[in-house]
């Protein structure tokens, strides 16, 4: 009967994955079948702890925060969960070998977000390691299949797509980050003396890191290449709208790929 709740522990990740990410969705839709699983089971995890921090307000979100943990690795440990996100997790943390060392970076970077409201640039690196490196890993572990060799191979350019993803979705969310988080994510970032200077070097940095992510792209095993360049793809668009925008507008809006841009990216990925 323990595969049965395994299928449903899974099955709570899909759900969860496709109600806070389409974009998401449609690019492990895009993964070989194989690695689906494991990926939903890997994004729901990281999806809870996310909304601790972020949305949970009017509970103690430092206590359930702590309590979440907790329940991760002793999950991990005894390879067995009451909590079907964290049973999914699990079981492909135990299965692909996953260095609990990514787990407690990513903890790291999640938990610094109930206090701390700006960042120097060894903090800023830290936390974009832990928010965003990681969990690309964490996915690399999964489509390298125990193959250690590919792995180390493809583990910076693996870490400089994450960045880049992170950088862009601080740059686009900088006006609910600031106003109603009061966190400002770039080191040395006057938010009400937001410069377009700044906005370029910031682009800069992010186009770097798509250079070098791309490049790991082209070397991905097959079950992985075709749903990492669709969220690539994603971004560089996502990336190019930020570029248009004024200061101003990232401002006063949330700037978005609309729904039929990302099924033309979608569609033009397989033709």
């Amino acid at each position: 009967m323990i595969n049965l709740y395994n299928k449903v522990s899974v099955a709570c990740s899909k759900v969860l994955t496709n109600a806070y990410s389409t974009s998401f969705s449609s690019g492990i839709n895009c993964l070989a079948k194989e690695v689906h699983d494991p990926v939903y089971a890997i994004y729901g995890f990281v999806r809870v702890a996310d909304e601790i921090v972020d949305t949970f307000y009017g509970f103690n979100q430092a206590e359930l925060f702590d309590q979440f943990k907790k329940d991760t690795y002793q999950s991990i440990e005894k390879g067995i969960s009451l909590n079907p996100i964290l049973q999914a997790f699990q079981e492909v943390v135990n299965t692909y070998k996953i260095p609990l060392e990514y787990i407690e970076a990513f903890f790291y970077s999640m938990e610094v977000d109930l206090s701390k409201k700006d960042y120097d640039q060894s903090e800023y690196e830290k936390y974009i390691y832990g928010s965003a490196e990681v969990v690309g890993l964490m996915c690399l572990k999964v489509f390298c299949k125990g193959d250690d060799q590919t792995f180390e191979q493809l583990k910076g350019e693996a870490c400089a797509l994450g960045s880049a993803f992170q950088k862009i979705n601080f740059l686009r969310d900088i006006k609910s980050d600031f106003e109603e988080r009061g966190r400002i994510y770039f080191p040395g970032l006057d938010y009400e003396n937001f410069m377009e200077s700044d906005k370029k070097s910031i682009e800069q940095d992010i186009e770097k890191d798509f250079k070098k992510g791309l490049e790991g792209i082209q070397k991905l095993p097959q079950n992985a290449k075709k749903g990492v360049m669709l969220a690539y793809n994603y971004y560089v668009c996502l990336l190019e709208k930020v570029k248009k925008a004024s200061v101003e507008d990232l401002k006063q809006n949330r700037i978005r790929v609309p729904n039929w841009q990302k099924l033309y990216i979608y569609i033009r990925l397989f033709i």
